[in-house]
């Protein structure tokens, strides 16, 4: 951190640990780590970007709350449903669901099956709630219809056009200097 002149904020550290006000004459308690002059409790996930990003790199605790949040607002579209012609309940969704699966679904490259079924169960249910289809009815004609790619296709439909933009220097400089120079 002193090499990239950063400081560890002691008043934003709940921020950083979820610990609340420690006393000062108590000793550090099992699990803590000091930096500086503050004791931190290890994090199992944080968040950057918009990104969680777990201890051991699964990106399950992203998957999860994205998923819960996903079907948070999946939840409240119902009871507006009446009030929306099918073009503006299309847009809806895509602005609460579709362009927030795409968001940094580079970083999901490579994650469990299981992961990518719970994203593709956020998928599946926008395209029933578009169509008014049971919960029993076979996705793959809505998604089919509506022009959606399964999350696996879609995750890998992002990398190609990344690396599209990388090679005809589009991309941010970054990474087209980094990868493909």
């Amino acid at each position: 951190m002193m090499a990239n002149r950063l400081q560890l904020n002691p008043a934003n550290r709940r921020r950083y640990s979820g610990v609340r006000q420690l006393a000062v004459n108590i000793t550090r308690p099992v699990g803590y780590i000091r930096i500086g002059n503050t004791d931190m409790l290890p994090l199992s996930a944080v968040r950057d970007l918009g990104v969680y990003v777990d201890a051991d790199v699964t990106m399950s605790a992203h998957v999860t709350t994205t998923v819960r949040a996903y079907f948070a607002a999946l939840r409240q579209i119902p009871s507006v449903r009446c009030s929306l012609t099918q073009d503006a309940l299309l847009t809806l969704i895509r602005s609460l669901v579709i362009t927030k699966l795409d968001f940094c679904c580079s970083a999901l490259t490579g994650v469990s099956g299981l992961l990518m079924q719970r994203l593709q169960s956020v998928l599946n249910a926008a395209a029933r709630l578009v169509f008014s289809a049971r919960r029993s009815e076979h996705t793959t004609p809505l998604l089919r219809e509506l022009h959606w790619l399964k999350v696996p296709e879609r995750i890998q439909y992002r990398l190609c056009v990344l690396t599209h933009r990388c090679l005809h220097g589009v991309a941010p400089p970054y990474l087209a200097e980094r990868y493909f120079s």
